[in-house]
């Protein structure tokens, strides 16, 4: 079955109806200045050599190049019979958080690169599995949609910082949410969220999210990064401790109650990010638990693609069109 790839850009041909009415307009501007010049007979001498219909011919071969044009770029293409491939997995959102807390060094060399280590660890272990990433701190952001291309989901991690969330916090119920939309709502199972945070600030709403995902077939396996005790927070720009309206070190702390709840309340496993292999061997376990369905990819499917041959007709059309005259051959 034949599909265009990009079939926003098709839109571009409701331009040629409008090149249609330019050209007739154009023809019709030209007999009525033939008229006001004066005597037909010396109007028809003067423009003995030019050919109406060659110049039509010119707009047809022209408007038809255009087109072809824009057709390659919606790139018309076709699945290859054999090269669609199915296989068995699980749809996981990493919802990780990259407010500058998570820049704290009571883990080394901090939080946020301690995350990133094991996402990257957990992805070489989810072959089977789509990947998508949220990226959350006083709001959350999808950076990758669901997809079997894991090289991108590490390129992404690996350019998570607190620049990717301007806005400062912990807002762990939104992130919940927008990962939630990247699974498909008719499905009851084979989902789970990776939560990866330090829970510093306490989202109220949270839990009630949670639940609600869990009735609806989310898995969230929480992973709680930093220390009981905490740190105080340096500012990077400043190299200084931060300091609240009193004075005092603002300190942050790993929140691990409010990650407990969110893992008990859908049935996932909540643990404290200390090994890197052990997270990814404990995570990797669990998630193999979700019953797996059979998933199909884009990553996964080949296809042949024809936009060569319409670039090939356009550039035909136009050397063409540079070779066709408007004047008739006068021979004597």
């Amino acid at each position: 079955m034949f599909q265009f790839q990009h079939i926003e850009f098709l839109l571009a041909l409701l331009v040629v109806p409008g090149l249609v009415l330019l050209f007739i307009w154009v023809i019709r501007w030209k007999k009525k200045s033939i008229k006001k010049i004066g005597d037909p007979k010396l109007v028809g001498e003067l423009i003995k050599n030019y050919a109406p219909k060659k110049f039509a011919i010119k707009f047809i071969v022209a408007t038809v190049a255009f087109a072809s044009i824009i057709i390659a770029a919606a790139n018309l293409r076709q699945k290859k019979a054999m090269d669609e491939v199915n296989r068995k997995g699980v749809d996981i959102m990493i919802a990780m958080d990259v407010s500058k807390s998570m820049l704290a060094e009571d883990i080394s060399p901090n939080r946020l690169e301690r995350a990133k280590q094991l996402v990257t660890r957990l992805v070489d272990y989810l072959d089977n599995d789509r990947i998508g990433i949220v990226l959350f701190a006083g709001r959350a952001y999808v950076q990758m949609p669901l997809t079997a291309d894991h090289s991108a989901a590490k390129l992404y991690m690996q350019n998570a910082s607190p620049e990717s969330v301007p806005a400062q916090g912990t807002v762990i119920a939104e992130a919940l949410k927008i990962s939630n939309t990247a699974f498909n709502s008719k499905d009851r199972k084979f989902k789970a969220i990776i939560l990866i945070s330090d829970g510093e600030d306490h989202d109220p709403d949270a839990l009630t999210t949670a639940q609600s995902l869990a009735q609806n077939g989310v898995m969230i396996n929480a992973v709680g990064i930093g220390s009981g005790e905490g740190v105080p927070i340096i500012d990077h720009a400043t190299n200084q401790i931060r300091k609240d309206a009193e004075g005092h070190a603002i300190i942050t702390k790993l929140n691990e109650a409010e990650l407990q709840e969110l893992a008990k309340a859908t049935n996932g496993i909540y643990l404290r990010l200390e090994d890197v292999n052990n997270a990814v061997s404990a995570i990797s376990s669990k998630l193999k638990t979700i019953e797996q369905q059979s998933l199909s990819d884009a990553a996964f499917i080949d296809y042949k693609t024809y936009f060569y041959w319409f670039i090939a007709a356009a550039l035909i059309f136009l050397i063409a069109e540079l070779f066709i005259p408007e004047r008739k051959m006068i021979t004597t």
